[in-house]
């Protein structure tokens, strides 16, 4: 049997919350860990599309908040999902493991657009592993909701909520290598942001639910996914 889906059960301002998180979030960590070239000075000209590379603290500060960012957003819009049909319940370790995989693929992305600058590689790579860690840690958060049940996807929509993550990731990383104002930088962070509730509600769109009303009733230590 098939359940009814909900995904804005609290209205449009979950939605806004959630986005303003991770906009918050990657402003912060895309600003602390990619720092844009030096401006030519007479007789030295400017690196060749290299940004400076931030020092190790400043990196692991910059994942921590790009990626704390993108997993709490998604927590805070999986607050507006429910299966009208039956509870919901999270299981913790897969929201933990959801948090590390994010971290250090974001990580690894920001280290490689700070090393390695505006080239086209560099961003292609470091906007792929930043938006396959926005799609790991919502599709890791989907695997630990239990309910009597179990969730479906549509496969085209699920490659596409992963190319709207990656696309708009790059461009976020572009982006925050040119920034050198505050307003840029948040511009640079509400792409990110873009990337990751993008990358969320489509993934969210390719989502069906079948029940199996006979099922055991799911025990969990954690709170009901609201």
């Amino acid at each position: 049997m098939r359940g009814t889906v909900d995904g804005f059960t609290h209205g449009p301002v979950i939605l806004a919350l959630a986005f303003l998180v991770a906009c918050l979030g990657a402003a912060v960590g895309l600003r602390c860990a990619i720092r844009p070239p030096r401006t030519a000075r007479a007789g030295h000209p400017p690196a060749a599309g290299k940004g400076r590379p931030s020092g190790t603290a400043r990196l692991l500060f910059g994942a921590l908040s790009v990626g704390f960012g993108i997993w709490i957003m998604h927590h805070v819009a999986i607050t507006g999902f429910t299966v009208v049909e039956a509870p919901l319940s999270r299981d913790r370790p897969h929201v933990l493991i959801g948090l590390v995989v994010v971290v250090v693929m974001a990580g690894v992305g920001l280290f490689v657009v700070g090393y390695r600058g505006a080239t086209r590689m560099a961003l292609i790579t470091g906007g792929a592993l930043t938006g396959l860690g926005i799609a790991s840690t919502h599709y890791l958060g989907m695997a630990g909701i239990r309910f009597q049940g179990h969730f479906t996807y549509e496969t085209p929509l699920v490659v596409l909520s992963v190319l709207i993550a990656a696309t708009a990731a790059t461009a976020a990383l572009r982006a925050a290598l040119s920034t050198r104002t505050l307003l840029s930088g948040l511009g640079a962070g509400a792409m990110m942001a873009l990337a990751v509730t993008g990358m969320h509600y489509t993934g969210m769109a390719a989502l069906g639910v079948q029940l199996q009303p006979g099922a055991p009733a799911v025990v969990s230590a954690d709170p009901p996914a609201d």
